[in-house]
Order: C-alpha cells, then sequence, then structure tokens
C-alpha cells in the first residue's frame, strides 16, 4: 500500500523537506507551495484537483488549468497519477461527462462518490485500472458505522468471491489504519501529518520539539500499517456497529 501525505505540509521548508524526503504526496492544485520539494525528495506523487477545497469553500475547479498543469508535469518519473476533475456532490452524468473530456494520454483516476449509484462504481471499476473512492452525501464523514455500511456494499459490489477488488482502489482522505485496515486499498491520502504536526496537545508530555518532528511521528505512525490484501465480508457487520 502506498501512503501518500497531503501537502503543503505546515512549519518550515525545512520541517516540510524532512517530513516529506523518502515519502508519497499528494499535490493539490490551488496550494501547490511544496511542489518544489515533493519533486525533488519523494519516492512519488499524485495531484489532486481541488475538488474538495470546492466543496468545503465554494468556487469551481479550473478544469483547463488543471490539466494543463498535469500535462506539465506528468512525465516527471515520481509521477504517478492525478485525480480527474469532479463535483463531489454532483450528479453521475456530470462527473461522467468530465471523465469523457479528460485526455486519454494523461494518467487520470475518476473518482466514485458515495453518494452516487454502486452500478457507477462497478462500471468504473471495469473500465478503469484505478478507482479512487470518495466520501460524500450522507456518507461525508469516514469511519463512521453508516460510512462503514455502505462501505461495505462497495466492497461487495466491486470484489469477487475471495475477496479481490477488479481494479486498483484509493481512498480518499482514508489514511488511518482504523479504515484503511480494513480494507483492500493500493492507496490513501490524508493531511493528518501536514495538519497536526502544528498540535502539541495530542502528544502528551513526551511532545516532539518542532513541528516537523511531530508531523514525521505521525507519518511514521501511519506507515507502519498496510491496508487489508482482501475484503473479508464478514467482517462488514462488526464494523458497522
Amino acid at each position: 500500500m502506498i501512503h501518500y501525505h497531503g501537502t503543503p505540509i505546515g512549519g518550515t521548508r525545512q520541517d516540510a523537506a524532512r517530513l516529506l524526503a523518502g515519502r508519497h504526496a499528494l499535490v493539490p492544485f490551488p496550494r501547490q507551495d511544496d511542489l518544489g520539494i515533493v519533486a525533488e525528495a519523494c519516492q512519488s506523487f499524485v495531484f489532486d484537483n481541488g475538488a474538495f477545497t470546492v466543496w468545503k469553500k465554494g468556487g469551481q475547479v479550473d478544469v483547463d488549468g488543471y490539466t494543463r498543469w498535469v500535462d506539465d508535469w506528468h512525465r516527471h518519473p515520481g509521477f504517478d497519477w492525478a485525480l480527474i476533475p469532479d463535483v463531489i456532490d454532483g450528479d453521475e452524468d456530470a462527473n461522467d461527462r468530465l471523465l469523457e473530456q479528460w485526455p486519454g494520454y494523461l494518467p487520470g483516476v475518476p473518482v466514485w462518490h458515495m453518494h452516487e449509484s454502486i452500478e457507477r462504481l462497478q462500471r468504473l471499476a471495469l473500465s478503469w485500472r484505478i478507482v479512487a473512492l470518495g466520501s460524500s452525501g450522507q456518507w461525508r464523514s469516514p469511519g463512521t458505522p453508516a460510512w462503514w455500511k455502505r462501505m461495505g456494499s462497495a466492497m461487495d459490489a466491486i470484489c469477487d468471491d475471495q475477496g479481490r477488488p477488479q481494479c486498483r482502489l484509493h481512498g480518499l482522505r482514508m489514511l488511518d489504519p482504523a479504515i484503511f485496515q480494513s480494507l483492500p486499498l493500493a492507496s490513501a491520502d490524508s493531511t493528518n501529518a501536514a495538519v497536526n504536526g502544528g498540535s502539541i496537545s495530542r502528544f502528551g508530555m513526551y511532545t516532539p520539539p518542532s513541528a516537523g518532528q511531530r508531523a514525521s511521528v505521525i507519518a511514521d505512525r501511519i506507515e507502519a500499517h498496510t491496508s487489508s490484501p482482501i475484503w473479508q465480508r464478514e467482517s462488514q457487520t462488526e464494523l458497522a456497529l
């Protein structure tokens, strides 16, 4: 499993470099602050179109600008893929049209939003090598009982009798061992290390002295775990309780 840490990283640029060196990163289109460090120091990286920021704060994704940005960077040896522009709470037809507009030569990954139909997920899993799973609608908060019930239905639909998914799966905002250890994800991302490196209270009395060190501790703790190799259907009821 690949653990992608969301950027930008708080603290000094030295803190960012120490955290990102040798790791995997996700760079959002609206905040490219750490792209130089990512391109030089990370093992690999992916691009995010900024739909989550738009969803939270309003606005509109600059699809043309984002596509040009991906085109400029996709030949970098560390570039893995880019999330294809999407509307998180949009309808399926609108998101399908965005997929149709994506240039075929750019390594893109479509997003299935959990409020969308299971049928769309099945269709994407059959057509794309990688599909990203995004929390949305009434299932916008990863890890809740309702979220697990919906995710269980999704996994049941695209995993075979042995629990193997039809395609590689990426978990958006799912880089939490409590989540990814129960799912057959090829990768996941979160901004946990970037956001919480500035927090002192979460470390108790033995606190790493700098934000960069705290972020590195968080990232190390996450990376000590990996995803489940298969989807275990019998665990669905337990997770949803």
